[in-house]
């Protein structure tokens, strides 16, 4: 590898073209204009990069999809960045420090980045099974399709326009959201789900509320276990379940979760467990010239004696630690290779923060995005109030009638996990309890006082340190000085702080701060 003060630039090959990639590639742009990078982007699509998490609102035609784009191909070309869509890589050939791409093409690399995401998973139903060993790569029947990118995004919205019932198998995060975007533009929708109710595992009770609340906004709620699809005249018309009922339907949209791609790196002899085995310096795991970040990223450095990778280490599939992973490589590539004779820095790494202990690990917050149905949870959610152990308490209360549930769980006094359902005010002071580590007040009910009527009148603005946006880790205060500055739109705002530019579940706080600035500006 060419040193940082060598005139010959530093080969890098970032395998992707998604969120994840696009960040990374903004940090490497002023090492291309310097010299000191040749950088090359692979990207299977023929899209450049776009906010994937927003595909559905393109999908219901609330947003274009030139509006969720990250990258400008022609704008990386005439930086100097070899930009190449539509390209599949064959194989990494780790020896000669190569990858190959399918038709024959070669690029050589002094360090290669990973940033390969993740699939949709296929559900192993009759008749959606290709040939033994195909599945992932056998088209789907017409009328069924996932809801990943820009394609499937054209074909819900086809099915919208045509007014066709669209039915949604998955009763995860993703389908629910899908669910609820479709009905909320006037669609016709079913959700089909496995278990008891949707994103039971996540929200126990409170899925039963979550349950109630999707039923309200006109969505039709199944519960059953799939056995086949069934077409007529070769289209999908509906699914039949365990038990011989059928749902019928239009269009089918496949939301059963993702899985990691790491074909890549297994074929090249990389570590890999349910993603891309990394260190907390995300080098694939006994490489120094290989680097994983994003869906495809699993941190676990393989030390036993190490406290931060014990337990689950799957990736997260979330969009801000993802972003965070690039920001931290990318700050070490900028600070190896700018040539101003620091020479290698560590990188920060998705381990804990400055000052923690480091055998603390904070579970991320997952967040239901929809208009009128709010849904939190983050941490120790499947934890029983009646269990008897030292230092754990749970609270729980529900209130079916009005669509409210909350569970608190706390070890020692401190917040270590949450649920709530119908209870924004709530929900978001306990997540910034549960990010500071905070122990709890005594009378744990006082915090749902925060959504009665008198808590709405009497609640006190969240302060300029209050994070707004989880994706992009921006402050109230910084998208409040983006709108002093002249900032008037949630667009502008996006593009001076990159807040709401991840899962837009922020885009309603980001409209409310700009419409308090307006107004007090009017009233004095």
């Amino acid at each position: 590898m060419s040193p940082s003060g060598s005139s010959v630039p530093v080969r890098v090959v970032v395998v992707g073209f998604g969120p994840v990639a696009a960040r990374l590639v903004e940090h490497l742009e002023p090492l291309v204009s310097a010299g000191r990078v040749a950088l090359t982007v692979l990207g299977q699509e023929a899209d450049p990069a776009y906010n994937r998490v927003l595909v559905a609102d393109v999908a219901v035609g609330r947003t274009r999809a030139a509006a969720i784009g990250l990258a400008d191909t022609d704008t990386l070309r005439a930086a100097g960045i070899d930009v190449r869509l539509g390209v599949r890589v064959d194989r990494i050939d780790r020896p000669f420090r190569r990858v190959l791409l399918a038709g024959g093409e070669a690029f050589d690399y002094d360090r290669l980045v990973l940033a390969t995401g993740s699939r949709p998973v296929r559900p192993r139903l009759d008749g959606l099974q290709g040939p033994a060993g195909s599945d992932d790569e056998h088209p789907l029947p017409p009328g069924v399709s996932f809801l990943r990118d820009l394609s499937d995004a054209r074909a819900v919205a086809a099915a919208l326009a045509a007014q066709q019932r669209i039915v949604v198998l998955g009763g995860g995060i993703l389908g629910i959201e899908a669910s609820l975007a479709a009905a909320e533009e006037g669609g016709r929708v079913t959700l089909v789900h496995h278990g008891r109710s949707p994103m039971r595992r996540l929200l126990g009770d409170g899925s039963r509320v979550l349950a109630t609340a999707l039923q309200q906004a006109g969505i039709t709620v199944v519960a059953g276990t799939s056995a086949r699809i069934e077409l007529k005249d070769g289209h999908f018309a509906g699914i039949g379940l365990e038990g011989g009922t059928r749902v019928d339907g239009g269009a089918l949209v496949l939301a059963c979760g993702v899985r990691p791609r790491t074909e890549l790196a297994e074929g090249c002899d990389l570590a890999v467990a349910d993603g891309i085995l990394v260190d907390h310096t995300l080098h694939a795991v006994g490489t120094d010239d290989i680097w994983a970040i994003g869906d495809c990223a699993e941190v676990c450095c393989l030390r036993s004696s190490c406290r931060a990778c014990a337990g689950t280490t799957a990736p997260q599939g979330l969009i801000g630690p993802g972003w965070q992973q690039a920001d931290d490589v990318g700050a070490a590539f900028v600070a190896e290779l700018s040539g101003d004779g620091t020479g290698s820095t560590p990188v920060p790494g998705p381990g804990p923060a400055a000052g923690a202990d480091p055998g603390v690990r904070r579970d991320p917050v997952v967040v239901l995005k929809a208009r009128g149905v709010d849904a939190v949870a983050a941490g120790e959610t499947d934890a029983d109030p009646w269990t008897v152990e030292p230092g754990l308490t749970v609270a729980e209360w529900a209130d079916p009638g009005h669509g409210r549930y909350a569970k608190m769980v706390t070890r020692n006094g401190v917040l270590t996990g949450l649920v709530c359902v119908g209870i924004p005010r709530t929900g978001a002071e306990l997540v910034l309890l549960f990010e500071r580590g905070s122990e709890l007040p005594a009378d744990r009910s006082s915090l749902l006082r925060l959504d009665s009527a008198e808590g709405l009148l009497t609640a006190s603005p969240p302060g300029p340190a209050t994070t707004l946006c989880r994706c992009a880790g921006v402050t109230r205060g910084t998208v409040q000085d983006s709108v002093t500055a002249g900032c008037a739109s949630v667009q502008d705002v996006s593009a001076a702080t990159r807040a709401g530019t991840g899962c837009g579940g922020c885009h309603d706080g980001i409209r409310a701060v700009i419409e308090q600035h307006f107004a007090a500006a009017v009233a004095s």
